[in-house]
């Protein structure tokens, strides 16, 4: 009986990955602009495949940044190109560029939109990108051309399988 027990239970998620993923580092800060911009948080949060994050609001007002996997990839950030404001974007297209220690990244817009503004606080304080990329390091905020958009584009992910992906690129 017990032998039958422990071969079930070793199928299941185990508690600490199971914690792990309820305190992701790749999920949105809280206490921060991309979460509070709006007082009910926002609407959607996706994921790209290139590690970018989009956090989408009621009024159609969306931030964009880089995950805490891209953030640690990159290496210490030297220097980040911002967006233009009233700059139309699509899906795909790049909006910025991260330039670090060890390597220069572009930055691509997950989905169609209108930069207003970008963060211009990287500009004399690049490294938030790296201490704090799902919140004060949100490269842009971003007018959404259709916020439908955020369901049907396909590539977005949720945490959930964009973690999946992660496990699924370090098995390999």
């Amino acid at each position: 009986m017990f032998s039958r027990v422990a071969v079930r239970t070793s199928r299941l998620v185990s508690p600490l990955r199971l914690t792990l993923r309820f305190q992701s580092s790749n999920a949105l800060n809280k206490t921060k602009l991309p979460f509070t911009y709006s007082g009910a948080g926002p609407v959607a949060v996706k994921y790209t495949s290139q590690h970018e994050w989009i956090a989408s609001h009621d009024d159609g007002t969306a931030f964009v940044g880089i995950t805490q996997y891209a953030a640690d990839a990159l290496g210490d950030a030297t220097y980040i190109e911002m967006p233009e404001p009233e700059t139309e974007v699509s899906a795909g297209e790049s909006i910025s560029s991260v330039e670090s220690v060890k390597s220069a990244s572009e930055i691509y817009q997950p989905v169609s939109g209108t930069v207003i503004e970008g963060n211009l606080t990287l500009e004399d304080s690049p490294q938030l990108i790296n201490s704090d990329p799902m919140g004060d390091g949100w490269i842009a905020k971003i007018k959404l051309e259709n916020p439908e958009d955020m369901n049907t584009t396909e590539g977005l992910m949720t945490l959930e399988q964009y973690e999946n992906s992660l496990e699924h690129d370090e098995d390999h």
